[in-house]
C-alpha cells in the first residue's frame, strides 16, 4: 500500500496525503523506539512529509526525526519545521523577530541535522513584531536556500491577506501553505481560509484531524480513559471530551463499519475531500496506527455518504434518562 501526493497549495513540490508529526509524541510521551520505528513505517509505507518544530520536547523531536530521517536520500522526503515559540529565557529566544528567526533556523537545521527544510513555519503570529520583517527575515532564508518554502500556522484569513500585500509589494517569498487545526469538530477553516487558500494559492497541512485521538473510537465514556491515553495525560484534553461528542463518533463508527473502513480512515477522508488541503497531519504512538491512518489516502467518500455524515454532525445527543 502507498499513499497519493498532492501539490502543495499552487506549488511544484508533492507531497503525501497523510503526513506525519511529532506533537507530544516523539521525544514526549512516545519512547524513542515506537517514535523511530512509525518514521520508517510511513517511509515505507510512500509517506514523504515529516512535520517538527523546535518547542516540541525543547528541541528533542527535531533530532529524533533528523537522527531517523538520516537513513533515507534527502531528496526523498519532505521536512518542515517551525519558529515562534519561546525556547530560551531571554527576551529574543521567541517571536518572529529577524533575530530570533534567523538564530532559531540555524539552531533547527543542526538539530535536524541538514542543510535546508522544505517548509518553514511561523508557528504563531507575533503581534510585537512588524509583519514586514518577518517576512523579509523568511524570504532571506529562503534566498540563502536554508528553506525552500514558507508557511504559516494559525493565522487569521487578515493576517495571511496582509502578508500576501506585503509579499507582492516588496516581491517577497510567498506563502505556500498554512497549518491549522481542522477535524470533524473544529471546522472554522471552512468559512474564510480554505476559500482563501483557494484564491491566493496556498494550501492546508491540517493539524489535529483526528481531534487528538477522539475520532479514533477509543474513548466511550466521559471518565475510566485508558491508561496510555492522551485523555489520561492531559487535563486540558480530557474537557473535550463530551456526551455530545462521543454520541455522533458512536453515530460515525457505525457508519464507517459499513464502508468497511475504520473511523479514522472515515475522519482522514472526509478532511481529504477539501482539494484544498494538501495534507492530513497525523501523530503516531506505534507504527500500526500509521498503517491505519496511511490506508485513508484514496479514499473517495460519495455524496451519500458526505451527506449522512453532516446529518450525524447536526444531531443532539439524547438527553439521559431520568431516574426517580
Amino acid at each position: 500500500m502507498t499513499v497519493s501526493y498532492r501539490n502543495l497549495g499552487a506549488s511544484g513540490l508533492k507531497v503525501s496525503e497523510i503526513s506525519l508529526g511529532s506533537w507530544l509524541t516523539y521525544g514526549g510521551y512516545v519512547e524513542r523506539e515506537n517514535a523511530v520505528n512509525s518514521i520508517r513505517k510511513a517511509y515505507d509505507l510512500g509517506i514523504n512529509f515529516f512535520d517538527t518544530a523546535n518547542v516540541y520536547a525543547k528541541g528533542e523531536a527535531e533530532v529524533v526525526v533528523g537522527e531517523t530521517l538520516r537513513d533515507y536520500p534527502r531528496e526523498s522526503f519532505v521536512l518542515a519545521t517551525k519558529v515562534f515559540g519561546k525556547i530560551g529565557d531571554g527576551p529574543n529566544d521567541r517571536g518572529l523577530s529577524r533575530k530570533h528567526v534567523t538564530e532559531a533556523a540555524n539552531a533547527s537545521l543542526k538539530r535536524l541535522g541538514t542543510d535546508y527544510v522544505d517548509i518553514y513555519y511561523s508557528h504563531r503570529f507575533d503581534p510585537e513584531t512588524p509583519l514586514e520583517e518577518t517576512l523579509r527575515a523568511f524570504d532571506d532564508l529562503v534566498r540563502s536556500g536554508k528553506v525552500l518554502y514558507v508557511g504559516v500556522s494559525e493565522w487569521t484569513a487578515s493576517q495571511i491577506t496582509e502578508a500576501f500585500s506585503i509579499a507582492d509589494k516588496y516581491l517577497l517569498d510567498r506563502i505556500v501553505v498554512n497549518q491549522p487545526v481542522y477535524n470533524l469538530f473544529d471546522r472554522y477553516i471552512e468559512k474564510e481560509i480554505i476559500p482563501l487558500g483557494t484564491r491566493k494559492g496556498f494550501g492546508q497541512v491540517v493539524f489535529s484531524p483526528l481531534a487528538q485521538g477522539l475520532l479514533t473510537g477509543k474513548y466511550t465514556s466521559v471518565e475510566g480513559f485508558p491508561e496510555d491515553s492522551r485523555a489520561a495525560k492531559h487535563e486540558n484534553f480530557r474537557k473535550r471530551i463530551t456526551e455530545d461528542k462521543l454520541h455522533k463518533v458512536s453515530k460515525l463508527t457505525e457508519l464507517a463499519r459499513e464502508l468497511d473502513i475504520t473511523l479514522s480512515q472515515l475522519s482522514l477522508a472526509w478532511i481529504l475531500r477539501q482539494p484544498n488541503v494538501s495534507s492530513a497531519l497525523i501523530g503516531a504512538s506505534r507504527p500500526e496506527q500509521v498503517v491505519e491512518n496511511a490506508a485513508a489516502s484514496g479514499i473517495k467518500l460519495s455524496g451519500e455518504t458526505l451527506e449522512r455524515i453532516e446529518a450525524i454532525l447536526a444531531e443532539e445527543a439524547p438527553s439521559p434518562a431520568v431516574t426517580a
